[in-house]
């Protein structure tokens, strides 16, 4: 059977494509033991259940595919991404569309493991996210999570943790179904397309997904992780997509570097608080949303405005 990619995280069947109507909408085909459509009612599910935001996500996976299944698709998620880092650490040369951008993952990651006194953990995570973006810019393969333009970022956390702090499997599969659940919440109340909501929705998201998964890892509470989530979004508020000649090279590789780096940030600042925070993460997707609406289409991926057009000489 034959799927394609209409955008904003949406498949449809070749026979359906002709009868699409905007806006699109999620419609659950298999009712689910955890219905929530917002971050508030994940949060009273999981303090009443006493579950984990990932074992309520595991739940519902499982209402469509069996425990093996849903282990052997997070595992090859995962390998899917560690391979992607992998080879854009080894790739060199220049990446194609015109604007003769080198590759600067494999130099800079060599540069750390020379010199590892000198090294943090901001270096390490740009070094795995750009190496992610400049295969996506290549036309390698990597995972949309949540979308090819901000692919770095989940990557980039999951391969520190794995290669510098050796989680384990389950806590991989973890960190993925934590992410996931944060995805599809902002993909519901708001949009992960750069075209709708400019890359406030592709980065921020990201970024959003990977400091939940970081925090549950880090053994958060389900308020921390929401609280993580809420963190790393509102720091992407406002952000434009503005690509040079609509390549996602400039400034997209680099900027899933800072994605990663926020998603840290925010995680950290999650678990060291009680997760009560001033603004909650239904609200700061409304503002992700409403933000999207009001910004000028000159910024949402058409290469009209901002950076793309005050690069001239390009």
């Amino acid at each position: 059977k034959t799927y394609f990619s209409i955008g904003g995280g949406f498949i449809s069947p070749r026979a359906d494509v002709d009868d699409l109507v905007a806006p699109l909408e999620m419609q659950p085909s298999t009712p689910c033991p955890f219905p929530f459509e917002s971050a508030n009612e994940m949060l009273e599910m999981s303090i009443e259940r006493g579950m984990a935001i990932a074992d309520m996500k595991h739940a519902n996976e499982r209402s469509f595919i069996s425990k093996t299944e849903l282990n052997q698709g997070l595992d090859k998620i995962w390998q899917s991404m560690k391979r992607s880092v992998e080879q854009g650490l080894k790739a060199k040369g220049i990446l194609p569309g015109g604007l003769n951008i080198p590759r600067r993952a494999q130099t800079l990651h060599d540069d750390l493991d020379e010199n590892p006194e000198w090294a943090n953990i901001n270096d390490w995570l740009c070094a795995y996210a750009m190496a992610v973006n400049e295969e996506n810019a290549a036309g390698h393969m990597v995972v949309t999570a949540p979308t090819n333009g901000a692919a770095g970022v989940i990557p980039s956390i999951l391969y520190y943790l794995v290669t510098h702090k050796g989680v384990t499997d389950d806590q991989v599969r973890d960190f993925l179904l934590t992410a996931g659940t944060i995805g599809g919440l902002i993909k519901l109340g708001s949009s992960i397309s750069g075209a709708e909501v400019g890359c406030q929705g592709e980065v921020g998201t990201a970024s959003a997904m990977a400091a939940a998964g970081l925090c549950a890892v880090f053994g958060g509470t389900p308020d921390q992780v929401e609280n993580a989530a809420e963190i790393a979004l509102e720091h992407h508020l406002g952000l434009t997509c503005d690509p040079v000649n609509g390549l996602v090279q400039v400034p997209c590789i680099e900027r899933n570097g800072f994605g990663a780096i926020k998603a840290y940030t925010a995680a950290s600042l999650a678990i060291r608080g009680s997760g009560h925070h001033f603004v909650s993460l239904d609200r700061c997707i409304a503002a992700m949303k409403q933000t999207g609406l009001e910004m000028s289409s000159k910024f949402k991926e058409t290469s009209l405005g901002g950076l793309a057009v005050s690069m001239t000489e390009c």
